[in-house]
């Protein structure tokens, strides 16, 4: 079972150590040293096979194959760390008092959504930016509360005060 508490298959569970292995292989100091090698390799072999287009074909092919591979690797590896920065955040935002809720999970809004959100918080960014102590932060509630009560009642404004 996985964190997550969904079974995973066992060739599953062995692509995904097989994926994790060759990823971090392949950002380290010897996956470098390799490919620098196949390339010396490849330019001294050069005049061996008088610079003929099979021995152009044989570099292309192999960084071809490289390339495809790598890039479900790194996209892999990105998906990965995204997710658990998404969660970081999420409970980062949980947990601070005054922060907006609205904000957990706030990836998996729509683009309008999220341009929604934007705007207000350039709105925001705009009212913190009037501020002189830099200090000083706001909130999304504590922006709507300043505004709901700076705002003049439409009913009698002296209806309900208690004598």
């Amino acid at each position: 079972m996985t964190r997550s508490g969904k079974a995973r298959s066992g060739s599953g569970h062995l692509l995904e150590r097989f994926s994790v292995r060759a990823t971090e292989w392949a950002g380290g100091t010897w996956a470098f040293a390799l490919a620098v090698g196949v390339i010396v390799v490849w330019v001294v072999t050069g005049p061996l096979f008088g610079f003929s287009d099979t021995w152009q074909l044989v570099i292309n092919t192999g960084t071809t194959i490289v390339t495809f591979l790598m890039v479900f690797l790194i996209q892999r590896a990105q998906n990965k760390e995204s997710k658990a920065l998404h969660l970081k955040l999420n409970e980062l935002v949980a947990a601070v008092e005054g922060a907006s809720n609205r904000l957990i999970d706030v990836e998996s809004l729509s683009e309008a959504d999220i341009a929604v959100l934007h705007d207000h918080y350039t709105k925001l960014a705009a009212l913190a930016a009037k501020d002189k102590d830099i200090r000083h932060s706001h909130s999304v509630e504590e922006a709507e509360e300043r505004h709901r009560a700076k705002s003049p009642r439409k009913s009698g404004a002296g209806a309900n005060k208690k004598h």
